[in-house]
């Protein structure tokens, strides 16, 4: 039986959103604005000749391109955003990433300043 191993990346993000869950007095109906750590994980055996699971400079850059995109932006007019959740979040770069990444098992995002997160297992 092979090792199965995991790597991860992270990447950030500053962005703003509103929710328009809730009752029309909720705080978060308010645009605000978050910093966002997300980690892609990828899981699976070291593959030969390289012995790893993935390149992580690959894992890297992809990570890294999808955060760009959120950037500096308005959560809400991304494709797949309209209500930023960071459950929604997690599937937005579940859905950037899986494509190259087979092995990948694990989305999280976070707003580290406010101690949130969550993950989506894959």
């Amino acid at each position: 039986m092979s090792d199965i191993f995991e790597i991860t990346k992270a990447a950030t993000f500053d962005a703003a959103h509103h929710l328009n869950n809730g009752p029309t007095d909720n705080p978060y109906r308010r645009m605000h604005g978050h910093s966002f750590r997300v980690e892609a994980t990828v899981r699976g055996p070291a593959s030969e000749p390289d012995g790893w699971v993935a390149d992580l400079g690959a894992l890297d850059h992809a990570l890294r391109a999808a955060a760009l995109e959120l950037d500096h932006s308005l959560l809400n007019e991304h494709e797949g955003l309209e209500n930023p959740t960071l459950e929604h979040l997690c599937q937005f770069f579940a859905r950037k990433l899986r494509p190259d990444f087979p092995g990948l098992s694990r989305i999280t995002v976070a707003r580290p300043t406010i101690g949130e997160s969550c993950s989506l297992g894959l």
